[in-house]
């Protein structure tokens, strides 16, 4: 009884030897225990690499649409032509951004308490042209940012003092005191200086540490409030491919007068986003044991399948069936279970993915606990960015795994000897 390689033949006893009868119940039980355990296993990693995928992203897109792709930073503090170099950074190609900045850390006083946070002076023109921040502020925020004590403030921030209603609206003649130091410490303390702003606006760019820590200033009142007039700190540019800001260092060398030191997103935020990646590739590594957990479950089912089919082998064998036939009689139907459960397992993550922040909060309703809290995880929604590529991996390396445990098990059942097997038969 000879077959070509993957004849109808063959598909059919495999499918017979899955399909279990009463006294083949337990090699049930273990296939559909392996089916799961393969679903689950890429299902997990799915949801696991998207939800990772997408805290990156948006980790990135919020500190690059807020901070400067690339800095030109003055190594005194004091950059008196700033505005010559702005516009010799703007002719650079490729720089689709530039503005230049003055900023500082402050104390925060208001009716909540005291907190501290960071100042950022800018022309209102160059805030209108930060998109990330401009598309959330509040109302009427952008005409009213100008005059002698106008700041705009992250909303976290306003909730924090206290300076919103229920509805998240400003209290009427909202107002902060920012206090800085002022000058060096003396034998009774440090100096400060102490100056009250109202509050003309919030924004909400959706990352916790943002939104309670930022303030933006007129460039005018920052320099005057810094002891800084007629100077900037520094001057932030945007380009257009981030993930090669490296190539314009050179150019923003050339652009900018001497004493002048030029930082990329890559080398202020290298730590942070290390950490990240090798996060992600520990969490892989680990979850991928899910899957080889579900392989050995295969691996058992399938022994035992071979062991309780020792009769109707030797019986195929001495009908002519050769050790082929029989070795992919078993390898199609240990390799089932592993293709059946990789595609239900890459439909359930992809689709788990695509809707987590609606099935976080639904749990989270369930429950009464808050999950993913902003204050912990920096951003006020549950990210998922599905990657194509990462889906392929996980398929295929579930498809292999499934594969390579049937082997051995299908090589035992072609290796029966028919003799052996019909004797006490």
């Amino acid at each position: 009884m000879s077959t070509a390689p993957f004849a109808a033949f063959e598909w059919l006893l495999a499918g017979r030897y899955l399909r279990a009868r009463k006294k083949e119940r337990t090699v049930s039980v273990i296939s559909v225990i392996s089916f799961l355990g393969i679903m689950l296993g890429v299902a997990t990693l799915i949801i696991v690499m998207s939800v990772m995928n997408g805290f990156r992203q948006e980790l990135l897109s919020k500190i690059l649409g807020l901070n400067g792709h690339i800095t030109a930073i003055a190594y005194d503090g004091a950059m008196p032509d700033y505005d010559d170099v702005t516009a010799s950074i703007r002719r650079i190609p490729g720089v689709r951004r530039a503005a230049p900045i003055v900023d500082g850390q402050v104390m925060v006083r208001g009716d909540g308490g005291t907190t501290g946070a960071m100042v950022r002076g800018l022309k209102k023109a160059d805030l209108a042209t930060l998109d990330v921040v401009a598309k959330t502020l509040s109302p009427g925020s952008l005409d009213a940012f100008q005059g002698g004590d106008a700041i705009i403030i992250g909303t976290r921030l306003a909730d924090q003092m206290g300076l919103r209603d229920a509805g998240g609206t400003l209290i009427p003649d909202a107002r902060l005191t920012l206090i800085g130091a002022d000058g060096p410490v003396t034998a009774v303390g440090p100096t400060t200086r102490r100056k009250t702003y109202s509050i003309v606006g919030t924004f909400n760019i959706g990352m916790s540490e943002y939104d309670s820590l930022i303030i933006f200033m007129p460039l005018e009142q920052a320099q005057l409030y810094f002891r800084k007039e007629g100077t900037a700190t520094a001057v932030e540019a945007m380009v257009d491919a981030p993930d090669r800001v490296g190539d314009w260092v050179p150019a923003f060398r050339d652009a900018t007068p001497p004493g002048t030191r030029i930082q990329t997103w890559q080398q202020t935020n290298e730590s942070f986003f290390t950490a990240i990646q090798v996060e992600r590739t520990v969490m892989f590594l680990i979850l991928t044991l899910i899957i080889l957990v579900a392989a050995l479950n295969i691996i058992s089912g399938m022994i035992m399948l071979v062991k309780d089919k020792g009769g109707d082998i030797a019986i195929l064998r001495t009908m002519g069936a050769t050790r082929g036939t029989i070795m992919r009689v078993f390898l199609i139907a240990g390799s089932s279970i592993g293709i059946v459960g990789t595609i239900a397992g890459v439909g359930l993550g992809v689709l788990f993915a695509a809707n987590i922040e609606t099935i976080r909060q639904f749990v989270s309703g369930l429950v009464g606990v808050q999950l993913f809290d902003p204050l912990i995880y920096f951003l006020s929604r549950l990210p998922a960015v599905v990657d194509t590529g990462d889906v392929i991996t996980i398929g295929c390396l579930a498809l292999c795994l499934s594969f390579v445990a049937t082997l051995y098990p299908a090589w035992r059942a072609a290796r029966i000897d028919p003799v052996e097997a019909l004797r006490y038969e």
